[in-house]
């Protein structure tokens, strides 16, 4: 994935949430610095409502914290791109939080969406995350 100079990258799983930004000016080869680690308030628990089946109650497969933190974490980062706070961002989530976004992105975060990674790498080194990124 190619991510211009300036852009963040929302890194999450249903815990937590980090931001960094892209200081290096080749898109091919990211140089990530962390921007800030957001603080949500997780409330929306409609999330979870689609992933009330039999299967993911009777496996405990359903976590409705972790989609909440999911559809928290969209609100946050569609009130940042309407306000202008970026002009690219890069996501990466684990499969289940990122499809719970996705139901959530407006517009504007649509927009400014460079590309996805649907991959758990919270806690992962910043060298890690990089290199996901450059061969995404």
């Amino acid at each position: 994935m190619k991510l211009p100079n300036n852009a963040f990258v929302a890194i999450l799983d249903g815990e937590t949430f980090l931001l960094m930004k892209n200081t290096s000016s080749n898109e091919s080869e990211p140089t990530l610095e962390k921007a800030s680690n957001p603080d949500l308030d997780p409330t929306n628990f409609s999330a979870g409502v689609k992933h009330q089946d039999d299967g993911g109650q009777k496996t405990g497969s359903t976590d409705l914290n972790e989609l909440a933190h999911a559809a928290a974490a969209a609100n946050w980062l569609n009130t940042k791109a309407i306000a202008g706070a970026f002009d690219h961002i890069a996501i990466i989530a684990d499969p289940k939080s990122l499809g719970e976004m996705r139901r959530h992105y407006h517009g504007e975060l649509k927009s400014r969406l460079v590309g996805e990674i649907d991959k758990t790498l919270t806690g992962e080194s910043t060298q890690r995350i990089e290199a996901a990124i450059a061969k995404a």
